[in-house]
Order: C-alpha cells, then structure tokens, then sequence
C-alpha cells in the first residue's frame, strides 16, 4: 500500500504542478522516505530543482507548489489518506498519511497473509542466478557459505516479486586444478600403501585428501603401488571430482541451498562447443590474430584491453569455456543471468560483459556480484585460512558451530561488496545482542501473546474497521509493515538482500518497542485488545515472511 500510495504521490506532484512549467519541462519528481521520521511519510525535493527555473526562492516555491498539490489531492482521492503537507527549510515538501490510511496497511497485511509482499513485478521473465560454483578440490570455505547464503535468498526474493529465478552451479571438472587434485589423491593413496612420497607443495594436502585415497583404495580393494600405478590417472582423477561433488552436495543441502541445476563444464563447454562459438565469434570480426594467438577485441565492449582466447599453442584459455557457458544461458531462456564471484573475479567483469554482447546480448543481459570475504572472529581474534593447506574454517564447521539459522543471516549482514567480520561468540549468544536470535524472538513472542489471548476467549481483529489503533508505536510498527514490498524490489535493484536483513531488524526493534511500551491483552478493554492482536498477528506475518526469504527458520517457541 505505502509503494502505491508513494506512486500516487508523485503522479499528483506531476499532474498539479505542470502549470508552474508552461513551456519548459517540469525537472523530474522524486519522492523519497524521509530518515527522520518527523519530515513525514514521504518528501520530495521537487521544488529544490525546480527554483533555478522558476527564478523564485526555494521555500517560496516549495509552499506554491504545496498548495497545488493540495487541491489536486481530491482528484486522485488521496484527500482522506494525505492528513497533511508541510514545508521544510531548505524547500522540502513533506507529505503525513492518516491513521485511517495506516490501518489499511494492516488490514491489506491480514488479507493477504504469507502473500503479503508477493508481487507480479518480474512478470515471469526467466533469469539465472549462479553462485558458489566451487572447483570440487576440498570441502567449502567460508567465502563459498557467503556466497551461498546470499545466492539462494536473492533466488527466493526474486521468486517472491514475479520472477522465474533458477538457481545455478557450475562445475568445473576440467582444468590444472583438477588435475592437481586427481595427483594429491594418488600420492596420498601410494603413502596408504606403504610408498614415501616427496609430496609438492602445490598439491592439495588436507586431511580430506587422505580420507579420499584411503575411500578409494578400499573401495577397489586395491593392495598394492602396482596395482595402482596401472590405473589410467583418468580414473582416480574422476572418483576425487565425484566424491568431493558428493561432499559439497551435501553440505549445500545442509545449508538449506537446492540448485535447480548443476552444469558441468566438461559437458557445455565441451571440444566441439567451444570450436563453435570461436568460429562463430571470428566469423562476425571479434577475433583476429596477433604474436601467433588469437585474441577477442573486447575492448570494443567497453574493457581496458583485449583478451586472449586460444594461446599460440594451440590450446584454449579459460576465458573461452566462460564464452561458451554463458551463450548456453542464453540459449537456454535467459533474459539476465546474474554471477556471484570472489573478489579475485573483479577483471571478470568487463571481459564478461564484453562476451555478453558480443553474443547478441543487451549490456545488462549479465550482472556480476563480487561478493567480498568474511573473516571469522573467535574471542575477538581472527581465525587463520589457507585453503591450500587445508587448515581453513570449513562451511560445514561454521554450520555445526553456531548453527544454520545464524550462519546464513550472519554471512548477509554487510553488503556483498563490503568486506564481513563474523562474531562465531555472538552468533551463538541467545541475547538480544545477537540479531537473528532478536528477531526469531520476536516472531516467538507473537505466537506466545496470541496463545495467552486465545486462553481468553481474545482473538485478532479480522474486520477491516480498525479505530482504536492511535498509539505512536502502534503506527509507527504498521508503516514498517508497510515498507516490506518496497524493501524486496530494493533487493532486486540492488541485486542485494543487505537490505531485507537490515529491514527485519528494524521491524523487530519497532514490534518489541511496541510490546513493551503497551498492554496487549487487557480485560478491560476488549476492543483495542483484539486490534493489536491483529497488529500482533501482522508483525508474525512480515517478520515469518522476511526470514523465509532468506533462508532461516521461524520458531514458534524460543
């Protein structure tokens, strides 16, 4: 309601204004929320742009266009929901709803129930979100849970405001660090059976490596180094693929992370693929040869400089299996395709978007998300990572520590592109310190008054005639209920969920607010008791609604 009402605003701002521009266009209107809540519901600075045009002072402006405003409200029938406009210093016009109209927020909130905040904005479109995509050479990282964590809960946002949302990983099975990974394994193995080996520093040397070798020996019941040392390479290679693939899996599903699809490399972007899409692309004058490789004038796109695609040996570089992936999406449906990547992807970027448009594809067709690193925070010191070496906090270990609900709400609690301190201590603390444990309890403490009040024969208001809800906590909490479908299309415009988990906490910090400063339940007076259990019932209908999007659970009982 808030999100059309804020749409209405500014269409009455254009329709009643456009006298004052008669010959000159009108600048364009904006109409904001206010950070401090005195300045009203909404304001716009309309009158600001417009007093270089209109040669007048900005507050003289700001209080003509005031009232224009005003007798264009009954035009559009806003005239009972706008109680007011105001001018402030230095030419802000400021717009105060009714508690009437505040009210129909909540009445809006108990129809639609966990629908509230569904919209049909993405109108179907096919888009794809891939994220993780972890090479299979060890169980995942923290950096992996965060990029999860935030993957799957713009996947369910995106769902949840019309959109067709598949969620994506890609495997890439192919390449030097599998084969890397297939010779940690068979060292490993030949150790197991009774070899010394001078193992490289640039194999992978956790323990997991030897839990693989010690798995594959006993599953080929293999005795000894010669039985070994004639198997193809190949075979070892694929089992360590398949088994880590099988752990990550798990681990994933753990997390409560489902991928609709799992696209190894090895099968889009294979030899006769990639053969294709080079032609293709030379074909059409991306690719010309220079120092005797081939290159891809990305800069045409827009990139600092171009790329090579097949090295003067003759081999492909990975940029090319990138090309080729991404023109399977495409091929597939998609209409934006958006990539979650480490912050070592930053160079990404603009060869990506080149080869997007390259292949036909508007700029925006692709979206790329650095998602930046978190550091883990135990006892106020940070916890040591290399993955190389295996001595890295693993997902699984954080998941086991403090649980899935605070793992996935901690690793969104900063923007993608800001840098991540995760408190392991606070994560697990049951205080109101501890944001997500803040927030589930306030969702346990509605079931908890709706269940003394149903004891009493009290039950949540369902008409829609709301006139004793007046208090400022009581509209202050239904506006915040208000603002929840607007702050899910700010996740999408944002490519971001920050700002869902930001929003869960402030609602949950307004419904406490409103519980300890007012009795809910009071004998004395029936008729306001079953309004702000209706108030109640709505906050437990936002904040289940919020957590569902990103993942974490909604207990009744805490």
């Amino acid at each position: 309601m808030l999100l059309n009402l804020q749409n209405q605003i500014r269409t009455v701002i254009e329709k009643s204004l456009m006298r004052f521009f008669d010959g000159t266009a009108m600048p364009s209107v904006d109409v904001e929320v206010p950070s401090d809540k005195a300045h009203g519901e909404f304001s716009s600075n309309i009158a600001l742009k417009a007093t270089k045009l209109l040669k007048r002072p900005p507050m003289d402006v700001a209080s003509s266009f005031r009232d224009a405003i005003l007798a264009g409200l009954d035009e559009q029938g806003l005239s009972g929901t706008i109680e007011k406009i105001e001018v402030f210093k230095p030419g802000f016009i400021n717009f105060y709803i009714s508690n009437k109209a505040v009210c129909e927020i909540l009445e809006e909130t108990l129809r639609a129930k966990d629908d509230y905040g569904r919209s049909d904005f993405g109108q179907k479109k096919k888009i794809n979100i891939e994220f993780v995509s972890a090479n299979p050479t060890g169980p995942l990282s923290v950096a992996h849970a965060r990029q999860a964590a935030v993957g799957d809960a713009l996947a369910n946002i995106f769902n949840f405001i019309g959109f067709n949302a598949i969620k994506e990983y890609y495997l890439n099975d192919e390449g030097n660090q599998i084969n890397i990974l297939g010779k940690s394994v068979n060292l490993r193995a030949l150790e197991r059976l009774g070899e010394k080996q001078d193992f490289p520093e640039d194999c992978y040397q956790g323990q997991y490596i030897y839990d693989m070798a010690d798995t594959f020996l006993a599953g080929r019941k293999i005795k000894d180094a010669a039985e070994l040392n004639a198997l193809n390479p190949a075979v070892i290679r694929q089992f360590a693929v398949n088994y880590l693939m099988d752990v990550i899996k798990e681990e994933l599903k753990d997390f409560g992370v489902n991928f609709d699809v799992w696209s190894p490399q090895s099968v889009i972007a294979d030899e006769e693929n990639i053969k294709k899409t080079f032609d293709d692309l030379k074909s059409k004058g991306h690719i010309y040869e220079k120092d005797g490789a081939m290159w891809f004038n990305t800069t045409q796109y827009g990139d600092d400089k171009d790329r090579v695609v097949k090295k003067s040996d003759g081999t492909y570089t990975y940029f090319m299996p990138d090309i080729v992936y991404h023109q399977d999406k495409f091929k597939r449906g998609f209409t934006k395709v958006f990539n979650l990547l480490g912050p070592d992807h930053h160079g990404y970027i603009p060869r990506l978007t080149a080869a997007v448009q390259a292949l036909g594809q508007p700029k925006d067709a692709i979206r790329v998300l650095i998602v930046q690193l978190a550091t883990l925070f135990r006892d106020g010191q940070p916890v040591k990572m290399s993955t190389r070496f295996g001595q890295y906090v693993t997902m699984r270990e954080v998941m086991e520590e403090v649980g899935v609900d605070a793992s996935r709400f901690f690793f969104m609690m900063r923007l993608v592109d800001a840098h991540l301190d995760f408190d392991l201590e606070l994560a697990k603390k049951e205080t109101p310190e501890n944001p997500v444990y803040y927030i589930q309890y306030a969702h346990a403490r509605t079931y908890s008054i709706e269940e003394k009040a149903n004891a009493t024969g009290l039950y949540h208001a369902k008409s829609s005639n709301f006139k004793f809800l007046s208090e400022p906590e009581e509209m202050e909490l239904i506006k915040k209920i208000g603002h929840f479908p607007k702050i899910l299309l700010m996740c999408w415009n944002q490519a971001d969920v920050f700002a869902l988990v930001n929003y869960l906490q402030e609602l949950a910090a307004a419904f406490h607010r409103f519980y300890d400063r007012h009795r809910v339940i009071d004998a004395e007076k029936p008729e306001l008791s079953v309004e702000r259990l209706a108030l109640v019932h709505g906050s437990r209908i936002v904040i289940a609604n919020g957590l569902r999007l990103l993942g974490v659970s909604t207990p009744q009982k805490m």
